[in-house]
């Protein structure tokens, strides 16, 4: 059978080999032809398979709106909504109140599918390797390459639709594993130990690469490398609760690239937004909306792949532009000395999602452009994995100097820079705090799942918000509003799959139950 996630037969492969000829990629490889699941081209060499990889735009986006609505991070409350109700689609508000009954019928969800493109692309460059010529050393990389994706793709997918792996639920569904090209196959769920058993031992064949990250002096963030597959290695094992390891490949990753970006030096300003509020009023006004240099080119990738801090190139994707800051995320924040926040925070954003007659002002988070900010493994989410497992061993003194080399990267300089803590619980707590304030949005749906199944109840995190009722098409602005909750021990920590993905495998794929 042919299920959705493969129906990508002609276009996407044909697209994928394309290789990116801009001068910072150290590229000098091209095809003449693609590789091809499906015409008679046959793949004869490791430079048309490096042309696969060396197409990030294949593997680097992220088109997760778990992570981008269904967090504490996520500000939907009616007061934004009533402003402007078409601003918000209804799988916006689905996620954000984490349904079950409808969002599963959304047609355009793509994540699934989209990562299931990257396993298969990774499977591809998997069976060709003994066929094809080129040096040991080549597929070597080639080969460590499809291991950290086909890894890195099933563990994304697992902390978006399956239940938090733990000892209680390593029986429950799992994700249909594909580890070879076929269209065939079985769609079937196998247990949840069964997939993370396969990412283990994926991640095992990447760790093998002898690849540095840095090669002639340019960093190759969008391939594997001994730094970036460590870095994954640190976040796979941090979300497993295991603190050694995952303070041990953290340790690793800096040991070899610890370049960071000084806020006080290499952020700018960017473009200025110019908007008009109130028009036709007394009240009207042209408003400056103040952007980041990272918010000014959408389509030329050469700040986002030169952002030194990655040490592996993948991003959170957000259709609709505007990641929705909550007030408890925003409090966090100093925001008379954290730069994060003077460069990250754009005031008055609301009016360029258009809810400017009445104007309504509310603040968004702008990182690459207006949808797009950093997912993969980096060296401040590596500082914060060091000191949050230093803390957590009680290694108290030690988590505080970590924690505040990447605090003096992001701070005005001043007494506010080096936090201080009373102890053990109070230096896990402001780390923790931390780490909210450094990965918005990206990471939170991933913490909230550890938080709620590791030996620390202190560190727990139950989900509300006070919304509409909504039907299957619409928000019930009329009736009164409700209190929706996602307790820690939910069934809704593993969201709906798409019913397309269930439709096309006749059924075989079964639904999460809830």
């Amino acid at each position: 059978m042919r299920t959705t996630r493969y129906r990508i037969k002609s276009s996407i492969y044909a697209a994928s080999a394309l290789l990116l000829s801009s001068g910072f990629l150290s590229c000098n490889k091209f095809l003449d032809e693609a590789p091809s699941k499906t015409t008679s081209l046959v793949v004869k060499t490791t430079d048309q398979l490096n042309a696969l990889l060396n197409n990030y735009n294949s593997f680097y986006q992220e088109g997760n709106n778990t992570a981008v609505y269904s967090t504490d991070d996520n500000g939907l409350n009616t007061m934004i909504y009533d402003a402007k109700p078409g601003t918000f689609t209804m799988a916006a508000v689905e996620f954000s109140l984490w349904d079950t009954d409808y969002l599963a019928g959304d047609g355009q969800e793509s994540f699934w599918s989209g990562e299931y493109k990257k396993i298969f692309n990774a499977n591809m460059v998997l069976e060709y390797l003994d066929q094809v010529s080129g040096s040991a050393e080549d597929k070597a990389a080639l080969r460590a390459d499809a291991y950290l994706i086909r890894a890195y793709s099933y563990w994304t997918l697992a902390n978006t639709y399956c239940l938090p792996y733990t000892e209680a639920n390593k029986d429950e569904p799992g994700l249909p594993l594909k580890t070879a090209t076929s269209f065939e196959g079985d769609q079937q769920r196998p247990p949840l130990e069964k997939v993370y058993q396969l990412i283990e031992a994926d991640l095992a064949e990447a760790l093998k690469t002898t690849v540095p990250l840095v090669q002639g002096g340019t960093a190759r963030h969008w391939r594997a490398s001994t730094a970036g597959v460590r870095g994954f290695a640190a976040k796979y094992y941090l979300s497993r609760n295991n603190y050694s390891e995952a303070l041990a490949y953290a340790d690793e990753a800096l040991g070899e690239y610890d370049e960071m970006v000084d806020y006080n030096t290499d952020m700018h300003y960017g473009i200025d937004g110019k908007v008009t509020i109130n028009a036709g009023t007394s009240n009207q006004q042209t408003v400056t909306l103040k952007y980041p240099y990272t918010h000014d080119n959408q389509v030329d990738m050469t700040d986002m792949i030169q952002w030194k801090e990655f040490l592996y190139f993948r991003m959170l994707y957000h259709e609709s532009w505007w990641y929705l800051p909550s007030q408890a995320l925003l409090d966090l924040y100093d925001h008379d000395h954290d730069l994060r926040y003077q460069y990250h925070y754009v005031q008055n954003y609301s009016y360029d999602r258009g809810m400017i007659n009445p104007a309504f002002s509310w603040p968004g988070y702008v990182f690459f452009y207006k949808d797009r900010l950093p997912s993969g493994p980096t060296v401040a989410e590596m500082l914060l994995i060091k000191a949050e497992c230093q803390a957590r061993q009680n290694n108290v003194d030690a988590a505080l100097t970590t924690v505040n080399k990447l605090r003096a990267k992001r701070m005005l300089p001043g007494a506010w820079v080096n936090l201080i803590a009373s102890g053990q619980a109070d230096a896990l707590k402001k780390i923790l705090e931390e780490r909210r304030r450094e990965l918005p949005f990206s990471q939170r749906w991933n913490d909230i799942r550890r938080f709620n199944n590791n030996d620390d109840p202190n560190d727990d995190v139950e989900l509300s918000r006070t919304f509409y009722p909504y039907s299957n098409s619409n928000v019930l602005t009329t009736e009164m509003v409700k209190t929706y909750t996602l307790p820690k021990n939910s069934r809704r920590f593993a969201a709906p799959i798409p019913q397309t993905e269930i439709t096309s495998s006749n059924g075989v794929i079964k639904q999460n139950t809830y």
